[in-house]
């Protein structure tokens, strides 16, 4: 199958002359899956995120996006595609909510009763109807994350990419955008690009992880595989996911465990140990 988007040793040449590349592994996703980049600051994944929506011109090397690349085909391309970006306050405009979310089909030409059902129905998914007639000034920052996603996915793109989706979130925000990014992949078949830095999260999201650090995509694979990696982390100034660095020292003490990749895995866990534990405790007493 023919991926949605393939990048493969892209450079880029910015108008002060700063170069920047993104080498090393191909960078491929694939239709319904969930694509997670992790990097420290200066690594490439803004200067990866904007070749792919077509806002950069490759200097050197692969860009493309359902076969064509991006720059030479932004109109066809941005179709397709949803993003979110990390500044949510720069990219609504609208003096509504309910007019932010218009803005995509009411550009597109849809009438106005195609553009309202499109804008209730991706309100309903989000619920957010509520917010419709707010000013999207005064909301709070999890709102505007939600209101940034109802935009961005209002016309059921085949691709969504959102760059730090949960940052500046509380943890009740943090998990409410979680479950909707995954719910937008299972039921509606988006494919996701997401870049975080909050990497305890990652475990619920990605199904592939890239590592970006220096320019070079040095890692690519499952959640499990990646945070195995612990020298590749620490270059990367990554630490991993709190769960994955309990088992991790759990496995050293000589526990039989796995790093877990979820909240439900790890509990199994811990209740098997807790319950063998209580029976060694019931043969000594004995």
């Amino acid at each position: 199958m023919e991926p949605l988007i393939k990048v493969q040793c892209l450079k880029h040449v910015y108008p002060d002359k700063t170069e920047v590349s993104v080498c090393g592994l191909d960078f491929i996703v694939s239709k319904g899956e969930r694509t997670v980049i992790l990097g420290p600051n200066g690594a490439g994944k803004t200067t990866l995120l904007a070749h792919i929506l077509g806002l950069l011109a490759p200097v050197e090397g692969v860009v493309e996006v359902m076969g064509l690349p991006p720059y030479k085909n932004f109109n066809e391309i941005r179709k397709n595609i949803g993003v979110v970006f990390q500044n949510v306050d720069e990219q609504i405009i609208g003096p509504r909510v309910y007019d932010d979310i218009a803005f995509t089909p009411r550009n597109e030409g849809l009438s106005k009763e195609a553009v309202h059902e499109k804008v209730m129905k991706v309100a309903k998914t989000l619920n957010i109807e509520d917010l419709l007639n707010k000013i999207p000034h005064y909301l709070s920052g999890g709102q505007k994350k939600k209101v940034a996603l109802a935009g961005a996915i209002v016309m059921m793109p085949k691709i969504l990419i959102m760059d730090e989706p949960f940052d500046s979130l509380d943890p009740k925000s943090k998990v409410e955008m979680l479950d909707m990014i995954n719910c937008l992949n299972k039921e509606y078949g988006i494919t996701l690009v997401i870049t975080t830095h909050d990497i305890n999260l990652v475990l619920g999201l990605a199904d592939t992880i890239y590592i970006l650090n220096q320019g070079n995509v040095v890692a690519k694979g499952t959640p499990e595989e990646i945070f195995m990696q612990d020298e590749i982390l620490r270059k990367a100034n990554l630490e991993p996911p709190i769960l994955v660095a309990l088992f991790s020292r759990l496995r050293e003490k000589g526990y039989d465990v796995i790093s877990p990749i979820s909240l439900e895995s790890a509990e199994e866990q811990l209740l098997l140990i807790l319950q063998n534990a209580g029976r060694v405790g019931e043969g000594v007493s004995s």
